[in-house]
């Protein structure tokens, strides 16, 4: 299937998710979510894989079992795509009623990743090049986010150069357009195509400096 953009329909779709947070609502209009939202997704992730590596369709029901919300649809749509054999650092696109937005970067590092990133921070030669890129970054537009504590990391103190990156956690960069024309035809693919080339290096330097994590994968309970 080639992608043609996401339709109207499809946004409209999640206003009246929006409004209408229920499973009735959600049947009666599952065929428009299927046709409007899901299949342009797919679609766009056919086109987009093979240069970038393997795509994941995020489900669309909330996990409820541990939050105070119980409304149970997302009101988004989102996919990941992660470079093959990389480890860290991922390309993120997702859709709504409010339009499109894109990100990349890492969202969740365990403890041994985490370790890693302050090193790499803390290096006189990686340090500077993520201190380049996110400020490049932020200039260019882009929402520079992450989990990040409120005070420096332990063993790192107030003189320790790039501050700001060491409190980080995790560590992502986000753009986000309003609806409008293009979002319905392939300049949507255009535009995340373009964005997530500019996420390149951001996402190269995870690559390089934090990887894939060591820990064993904790069970399901």
């Amino acid at each position: 299937m080639r992608f043609e953009g996401f339709p109207d329909e499809g946004l409209v779709f999640y206003e009246g998710l929006e409004a209408d947070n229920s499973k009735t609502y959600w049947t009666r209009h599952r065929a428009t979510y299927d046709s409007a939202v899901r299949a342009p997704m797919q679609a766009l992730l056919a086109e987009l894989e093979p240069k970038v590596g393997t795509a994941k369709l995020f489900r669309p029901y909330r996990d409820v079992r541990f939050s105070h919300d119980k409304t149970p649809y997302k009101t988004h749509q989102g996919a990941v795509l992660h470079p093959d054999g990389r480890g860290a650092g991922a390309w993120y696109v997702q859709v709504s009623a409010g339009g499109l937005m894109v990100a990349g970067g890492c969202w969740r590092l365990e403890s041994d990743q985490v370790a890693r990133y302050r090193r790499a921070v803390a290096d006189d030669v990686q340090g500077p090049r993520l201190q380049t890129e996110v400020d490049r970054l932020a200039a260019a537009g882009w929402s520079i986010d992450g989990d990040r504590l409120v005070r420096l990391p332990s063993g790192f103190g107030a003189d320790s150069p790039r501050g700001d990156l060491l409190r980080h956690r995790s560590l992502h960069a986000t753009r986000r357009w309003e609806p409008a024309d293009w979002l319905h035809d392939r300049r949507a693919l255009e535009e995340v195509r373009t964005s997530w080339h500019d996420l390149t290096a951001l996402n190269a330097w995870f690559a390089d400096n934090v990887g894939a994590t060591t820990k064993e994968s904790r069970a399901r309970r």
